[in-house]
């Protein structure tokens, strides 16, 4: 019901604007129409054309942002793992959480910003090796890499 009255509302709304329209340029006379009528086409191609280059980023940033929410997930889930002296599972999800923090960063390749992200995947590595190799790991390690990709969420 309620994509009913959305569909509903923006017919009405699209509608209206046409009429109005046409009733605007109903009104002009004819000299003023056709350089109304131009510029009406000028300014209409270049807010299509900046409708395109803002919405170009979208998915790709929403690709790293919900990459990084993930790989921050597995890292608390790992800190956790780690409280719980469960060291296998603690090992699994900071792999987890590399991968998709390598991911979020190919999803950021235009934007320059690739090698603080596998910087953050190459720290989650090294713990999970540490780890892997029977050493105890600091959760202070994990809470410095959970604050480097708050910081980086919050850019």
């Amino acid at each position: 019901m309620k994509k009913f009255m959305v569909k509903f509302v923006g017919i009405l709304v699209v509608l209206g604007a046409a009429f109005g329209l046409g009733y605007f340029v109903g009104q002009l006379p004819i000299s003023e129409k056709n350089s109304t009528i131009d510029n009406l086409k000028s300014q209409m191609t270049n807010l299509s054309r900046n409708v395109v280059d803002t919405t170009m980023g979208i998915p790709a940033s929403l690709r790293s942002r919900q990459g990084l929410l993930d790989a921050k997930s597995r890292l608390i889930q790992a800190k956790s793992d780690l409280l719980d002296r469960n060291y296998g599972n603690a090992s699994k999800e900071l792999a987890t959480a590399a991968d998709l923090l390598d991911q979020a960063g190919q999803a950021e390749r235009d934007s320059g910003r690739t090698a603080t992200l596998k910087a953050m995947a190459g720290k989650a590595r090294e713990v999970k090796l540490e780890l892997s190799m029977g050493k105890t790991v600091p959760r202070a390690r994990l809470d410095e890499i959970q604050k480097e990709v708050d910081s980086y969420l919050g850019q």
